[in-house]
């Protein structure tokens, strides 16, 4: 099958990646995701297996060559498993991954592995465990712990950790560092977005750059121009198969780069998560069923639709959730 070229935005930037939400459900309550207000939808208002498949099937037609399955926990959808073997197997897609808490790894790491992801990326903000259970709303930690080594024992291409870099928890990024380098994992620090529940405690987060002078401080860091089709900005640790990753929507921005569309659990199509532009695929999957050529426009409208940038620069401002986060899945 030929591969067809990347769609392009408005801007000249070529879209190749889509973070497919396959649920707003989790079984974590992480702060700056989830909070009191947030209510999960109806199961008749998430996009069904097929309709996800059918949606990923016409952005893989289109030119996008990567898939990151995230949530809510995406591990929690029924049939996920069966799901996310039919998007490996895609005609053109080169990468399918996997965002996850870690929780359900124990039981599903093989069985990932098996249905064609290559790469997973597992949220782990804290090696505290009360930290943790206070961050991710009574998590335990020796539940994801078990998933990291579960997925190290299944084979994955590349295995990251993902944590949030927030105020309370800057004296613990050489912990999680030393935790990432001994089991030759990759592991990104994120600046937290002003949006959801944690947007107003933005602003008091340290910035990617001083998460990268801290680490620098205790380990030889080398910039390299690896990537990972993400925004992350990567360094080496010399002598160390592990990389630190930095993403820094709030401090720096990485829009003139951005690669990506969104769809959520609902089926909105997000051009970019700092602005409420959407459009409707659930309103084309279920108002023209099997209509290729409607779906493929609605898509296209979505590309032309991508705006220059995001609107992370005030962090002050915290604006409430334009999307809920837990529907988006980052």
């Amino acid at each position: 099958m030929p591969t067809t070229a990347a769609p392009i935005d408005p801007f000249g930037r070529a879209i190749t990646y889509l973070r497919l939400s396959v649920t707003d459900r989790c079984n974590l309550r992480c702060r700056y995701c989830i909070d009191e207000a947030t209510r999960f939808l109806p199961r008749a208002e998430l996009l069904s297996r097929e309709e996800l498949e059918t949606a990923a099937r016409a952005c893989v037609a289109l030119g996008i060559r990567k898939i990151r399955v995230t949530g809510g926990e995406p591990l929690l959808r029924r049939g996920v498993l069966g799901l996310l073997g039919r998007l490996g197997a895609l005609p053109g897609l080169d990468e399918l991954a996997l965002t996850t808490n870690g929780t359900e790894l124990p039981r599903y790491a093989e069985a990932l592995r098996a249905a064609g992801v290559q790469r997973v990326n597992i949220s782990l903000d804290s090696l505290d465990p009360a930290r943790f259970r206070r961050i991710t709303g009574n998590g335990r930690l020796e539940r994801v712990l078990e998933g990291v080594e579960a997925a190290r024992g299944a084979g994955f291409e590349r295995l990251k950790l993902n944590a949030v870099a927030d105020a309370q928890r800057r004296g613990e990024l050489l912990a999680l560092v030393d935790y990432a380098a001994a089991r030759d994992l990759d592991i990104s620090f994120i600046e937290p977005m002003p949006l959801g529940p944690a947007g107003r405690e933005a602003g008091g987060a340290p910035s990617a750059e001083a998460v990268r002078r801290a680490i620098a401080a205790a380990y030889p860091l080398a910039p390299t121009a690896e990537g990972t089709g993400g925004p992350s900005r990567y360094y080496r640790i010399r002598g160390s198969g592990t990389r630190i990753g930095l993403i820094a929507p709030r401090s720096e921005g990485f829009c003139a780069a951005c690669n990506r569309l969104r769809l959520t659990a609902a089926g909105a199509l997000l051009p970019c998560l700092g602005h409420a532009e959407a459009v409707d695929l659930r309103a084309v999957l279920r108002g023209a069923p099997g209509d290729t050529e409607a779906l493929h426009a609605a898509i296209r409208t979505a590309v032309a639709r991508k705006p220059p940038r995001h609107d992370f620069s005030a962090p002050a401002a915290a604006p409430a959730p334009i999307h809920p986060m837990s529907l988006v899945g980052g």
